[in-house]
């Protein structure tokens, strides 16, 4: 049996072999690209098991690759896209929590403690300096850098 003659009889093999590639870059790369071509294929793996000719596997192959990147991704992205209302990750959760100002805090440079750490801090355009030992609240982050405003007086008792 000549080399072309084995590749031939196990290219379900190789197809498997493809997924296989296919699914560690999509894992590297979880741009859901890959493992829609992962997909496909299987679909090669399918028919190579079926007996079927090389350019039914490649055609079958393409097909199910185009048919779920163009179908299948797009609702997976959304679905994976998707956080409830009101959900907050990373930066955004620092967003309205008290700072204590440690050195003096202007618009032009500031540090401040938030949530145990500390930040590069800035006053709002609106905002006199601040000065150590007060509290502000954050009011946005840019890069890392926090942007604070006074903190709301409470009421007397």
């Amino acid at each position: 049996m000549t080399t072309a003659e084995w590749i031939v009889s196990n290219a379900w093999v190789i197809w498997l072999a493809v997924f296989l590639l296919l699914a560690i870059i999509e894992m590297l790369s979880l741009d859901l690209y890959f493992i829609m071509l992962g997909v496909g294929a299987l679909g090669g793996v399918a028919v190579a098991l079926g007996n079927g000719p090389v350019w039914l596997q490649v055609v079958v192959f393409c097909v199910i690759s185009l048919l779920m990147i163009l179908l299948v991704r797009p609702v997976a992205v959304r679905h994976l896209r998707k956080s409830p209302d009101g959900f907050r990750t990373n930066i955004d959760r620092l967003i309205g929590q008290d700072a204590l100002i440690l050195e003096p805090t202007s618009r032009l440079s500031g540090s401040a403690k938030i949530q145990g750490e500390i930040w590069t801090a800035r006053a709002e355009a609106n905002v006199p300096t601040m000065m150590p030992g007060t509290y502000a609240v954050v009011s946005r982050i840019d890069g890392a850098t926090a942007f604070l405003e006074n903190a709301p007086k409470k009421p007397e008792a």
